[in-house]
């Protein structure tokens, strides 16, 4: 498995990344994301603008996760220009458990450092306590618990 910067190529392979892990999400009952927030022209312009990372095995996309610079949404009060945030991490179902998350929180990591950064910082839903503690056994600490709307988040971070 390999880890890099999404290129063009890879936006369509992407979007459907992020549409199953969201159907996944709704056929548990725990929708997170809404299926049609990933069109392959949205996501297009993410991976353009240099907002995603992708886990590859044999040039197939088998996981994804977006690396941003900001997040005025959920760290509003983040230093700007000291941190980098992670969103959407989502690996295909036929990946589960197989390190492919901790491939794409390394390089996040690693990443985040290359650009002189300070922390690395990540939310999830409260309530989802096995990703709550696959951020944790990767070495990220919780910031502290927010609301948005009626649904509590917990942030996480981690010092590079």
């Amino acid at each position: 498995m390999r880890t890099e910067l999404a290129r063009p190529p890879d936006a369509a392979a992407i979007a459907a990344v992020l549409r199953e892990a969201a159907q996944w999400l709704v056929d548990r009952h725990m929708p997170l994301w809404a299926v049609a927030d990933f069109s392959d022209e949205s996501v297009q312009r993410d991976v353009d603008g240099g907002l995603y990372v992708v886990a590859k095995v044999d040039d197939a996309v088998v996981g994804v996760v977006r690396f941003q610079r900001e997040d005025l949404t959920f760290w509003p009060d983040a230093e700007p220009g000291t941190s980098a945030f992670l969103h959407k991490l989502a690996v295909r179902r036929a990946w589960a458990g197989q390190g492919v998350s901790a491939a794409l929180l390394a390089f996040g990591r690693e990443h985040a450092r290359s650009l002189g950064l300070r922390t690395l910082r990540l939310d999830c839903v409260a309530d989802r306590q096995p990703l709550r503690t696959l951020y944790e056994d990767f070495g990220f600490t919780l910031h502290d618990r927010v609301w948005k709307g009626r649904r509590e988040f917990a942030r996480y971070q981690i010092v590079l």
